[in-house]
């Protein structure tokens, strides 16, 4: 059965995404504005907030606390300690939080509230450092920070030009802009984001490790360094992705993969008795079994390989990664 399309409903339709489409609009405009505006203040920030020997506190009212639990957060889970508190609540207890060692970030978008600036006499005689993400320049809060960074926009989304829309926006993309600003200077790694995120998907993929996902040596393809290729399609038949090529020890010698024999059967298609040595790459790209999969995957993708030899600190083969076990184990 055909449902036939009102005409009426179709125009309501398109008046919606049209109005969603200004939004989108109004909002991009609003983020890409505060290109000109990244000067030195948000250098003296990053470095002001690096110096920092307590917590960063961030504080906002309305929708500019909601931005600011957002910012606290997205600071504390990149390496930068950071607690959001209610300008209320500080007058009531909570600055008892508060020492010192503190540096305070306050979020308002007319910078002009009464809350906010009771709450900043009070970090001012703690001499705890203010910076100030606001739109309003001349407004009490600007003049009262020891940093301003410029949030300010030409227009709200809101057809009225009333509920905090792009000035939020524009406030979230900042906050991010430093926390990420933050966990470079303070070379921040993937393996120190799972670590302050063990409980979900995302820490147990980022902290999962080779030895988790290898195959053990009896598993992997491997030849002694006298072979010929004949033994190295052998084992390249029996087993996936590469051939180590090992020496009396056990050590690694080179890799011998499926691309290295097409390439050889197409330039001599009588080659089974060719040294194995002849074929390999001598530098081959290998793990160990306690590296991140994250950074193996890294690898694989730069270099366009689809397995790994897996050795040891003595660089002894004890086994091989393909790139098919991690994306069963959801490294990907």
């Amino acid at each position: 059965m055909t449902v036939k399309k009102d005409k009426n409903e179709s125009g309501a339709g398109q008046d919606i995404l049209e109005q969603a489409r200004r939004v989108v609009k109004i909002e991009a405009r609003a983020v890409e504005g505060l290109l000109d505006r990244l000067d030195d203040s948000f250098v003296r920030a990053v470095e002001m907030i690096l110096a920092c020997r307590g917590r960063v506190i961030v504080s906002g009212v309305g929708k500019s606390g909601i931005i600011g639990r957002k910012v606290a957060a997205t600071l504390t889970s990149t390496g930068t300690p950071a607690l959001f508190i209610h300008p209320v609540d500080c007058m009531h207890g909570d600055l008892g939080l508060v020492s010192r060692e503190d540096v305070f970030i306050a979020i308002s978008k007319s910078g002009e509230t009464s809350e906010m600036e009771r709450l900043l006499l009070l970090f001012k005689r703690l001499n705890v450092p203010v910076i100030a993400i606001t739109g309003g320049r001349g407004s009490s809060l600007a003049r009262t920070a020891d940093l301003v960074l410029d949030v300010g926009v030409p227009q709200e989304a809101c057809p009225h030009d009333l509920a905090p829309t792009a000035s939020t926006t524009a406030a979230m993309v900042i906050g991010d802009a430093l926390a990420v600003a933050l966990l470079v200077k303070r070379g921040f790694r993937a393996e120190d984001f799972a670590a302050l995120h063990p409980g979900g998907a995302l820490g147990k993929r980022l902290l999962l490790r080779v030895e988790e996902v290898m195959l053990p040596l009896d598993q992997t393809g491997r030849v002694p360094v006298k072979a010929t290729m004949k033994e190295a399609l052998m084992e390249l038949v029996t087993r996936r992705g590469l051939c180590a090529v090992l020496d009396d020890s056990g050590k690694l010698v080179g890799v011998v993969t499926d691309g290295d024999f097409k390439r050889l059967i197409g330039k001599n298609p009588d080659c089974m008795g060719v040294p194995v040595t002849a074929v390999m790459n001598a530098s081959p790209k290998m793990t160990h079994p306690e590296e991140l999969c994250v950074s193996v995957l890294q690898n694989m993708e730069r270099f366009s390989i689809i397995s790994m030899p897996v050795v040891d600190d003595d660089n002894r083969v004890v086994g091989s990664v393909h790139l098919h076990d991690m994306m069963r184990a959801r490294v990907l």
